[in-house]
């Protein structure tokens, strides 16, 4: 039995009904805002935010809730249990009316993610996965597919899926470094470790300071639980624990066999 059976049905359940209401949002008259940072919000971001904590509260009373679009009140930092959400990840995509978008629930237990959903709207396709349970691609029609990442251990031929609006000249020196020829760009972090998950990329990096917690508590559990490492440039795991919310050295998100390599790659290459 998965010891996060129930989370884990109810961060399904959740997403799939959040990805739902921002599916009816879709559209030229979205209304759009401009947060600290110019990061973009939508209506559709607090509709959904809305919807997801309080299903998780109502679900879960004694959890701590971390979101995007709620004020962080740092009762996370006194709680066991802490449900990261991102309403919307890959707003600016969902604005422009591109598919790489996708509605996030991750759950930290002693500050490590150990159950993850990542539901993209647009396409009707669902990464799901737990600790000790495993991880799966599942359709519109209930039908799921087991994930397992790739099994390639060092270049050539490593696929990389990058950032799409946050790209920068320092992923070209990754390029170079690791003799990589093929690159996609996707917005959603949790889309991009769902293709490192599903074994469709090999890699996904990040070398800036731009993510927080909430973008990669659920992927970082989906990818864990498909065979996959996450860390920061440095090699050293991403934490989910104290008042800092920023990812500030960077995201590496890798297939596993890679992973050593690419961090000693990245660190020679002045990454």
């Amino acid at each position: 039995m998965n010891a996060f059976a129930r989370e884990l049905d109810t961060a399904r359940v959740v997403a799939l009904e959040a990805a739902a209401l921002v599916r009816r949002y879709r559209g030229p008259d979205i209304k759009v805002q401009l947060k600290i940072g110019d990061e973009p919000v939508t209506e559709a971001d607090h509709a959904a935010n809305a919807l997801i904590v309080g299903r998780l509260r109502d679900a879960f009373p004694r959890d701590a809730v971390l979101s995007e679009e709620l004020p962080d009140d740092e009762t996370r930092l006194h709680a066991d249990r802490v449900w990261m959400v991102d309403p919307i990840d890959g707003t600016r995509d969902f604005i422009r009316g591109d598919d790489g978008f996708a509605v996030m629930i991750g759950l930290a237990v002693e500050g490590r993610p150990r159950v993850g959903v990542v539901c993209q709207p647009a396409a009707a396709r669902t990464y799901l996965g737990a600790a000790g349970a495993g991880a799966w691609r599942e359709q519109t029609d209930g039908t799921r597919v087991a994930l397992r990442t790739s099994s390639l251990a060092a270049p050539p031929g490593i696929r990389l899926v990058a950032s799409k609006s946050h790209r920068n000249e320092r992923i070209d020196a990754l390029r170079t470094a690791l003799e990589i020829r093929d690159e996609i760009n996707v917005g959603s972090v949790g889309l991009k470790m769902g293709l490192v998950a599903a074994g469709d990329r090999d890699l996904y990096v990040y070398p800036g300071s731009k993510t927080k917690l909430w973008d990669t508590c659920g992927p970082e559990a989906i990818l864990d639980a498909s065979g996959g490492r996450v860390s920061d440039l440095d090699g050293h795991p991403l934490r989910y624990t104290g008042a800092e919310l920023t990812n500030r050295r960077g995201i590496i998100a890798s297939n596993g066999p890679l992973h050593a390599l690419v961090v000693a790659k990245l660190a020679a290459a002045g990454i």
